[in-house]
């Protein structure tokens, strides 16, 4: 399962409650990408959440 190498943010679980009040599993995503990434000068290719690439936690190579 995708993981961001940053922030370790992944997917979690809960219900999903009908209107009936009937419950099934549900997952929400979280949004990650694959990008490529300077790491100590070089480019390396990881999973980041677009939280940690808007906010500038990671420099993209």
């Amino acid at each position: 399962m995708a993981k961001c190498a940053i922030c370790s943010k992944a997917a979690h679980f809960g219900n999903a409650v009908s209107h009936s009040h009937r419950r099934s599993n549900k997952m929400w995503k979280s949004n990650i990408k694959s990008v490529r990434v300077k790491v100590n000068g070089a480019a390396k290719k990881m999973y980041v959440c677009t939280s940690c690439l808007k906010s500038g936690l990671v420099e993209r190579a």
